[in-house]
């Protein structure tokens, strides 16, 4: 399961010209699904967007609180594109996602997770295999991507490392 987590000030989701779900400060999640994920991916994928320390502390602190210490807001997005492969041609191939069938279930078993973890009324989501318009204020910006099942070093991959980030640098550091 690979997940794309963009810390907010706010975030909506728009489905036929109607918002369908949006939040103040927390965090939005693009999720997909791929063929050998299990309940054990969502479960842990789940455990980690609400424990992940993205937020500083009352001294100005970094990456000391999480979605759960600050009380904010989770809005999950369905985004199976998160599987594409771009290696060949200009065409992105999407058979590294799950099938919807498949993808729609787990999906659905992950969102139960975030929403038996943490209060239901802060857990929005967008609509299953809808177009969707996502909207939202980046806060940071702070973008990070997980994957419950990383390539392993030595594999050949553009993708391998298990979680990137994109953040300013903190103050008196280089990068």
């Amino acid at each position: 399961m690979k997940a794309v987590l963009q810390r907010v000030l706010s975030g909506s989701v728009t489905v036929n010209d109607q918002v369908v779900s949006s939040i103040g400060k927390g965090v939005l999640v693009l999720a997909a699904i791929g063929p050998n994920d299990s309940r054990k991916d969502a479960e842990s994928m789940a455990a980690k967007i609400l424990k992940l320390k993205l937020w500083p502390d009352e001294q100005d602190s970094n990456w000391k609180k999480s979605v759960k210490d600050i009380q904010g807001e989770v809005l999950c997005v369905s985004q199976f594109t998160l599987f594409a492969s771009t290696k060949k041609g200009n065409k992105p191939d999407f058979h590294g996602a799950a099938k919807p069938e498949m993808a729609k279930e787990l999906y659905d078993y992950f969102m139960a997770q975030l929403r038996a973890q943490y209060p239901p009324e802060k857990v929005k989501d967008g609509v299953f295999q809808a177009m969707m318009q996502v909207s939202l204020v980046n806060d940071g910006p702070v973008t990070l991507e997980i994957d419950t099942n990383p390539v392993k070093s030595g594999a050949s991959s553009s993708t391998a490392q298990s979680t990137r980030t994109s953040t300013p640098a903190p103050p008196g550091t280089s990068t």
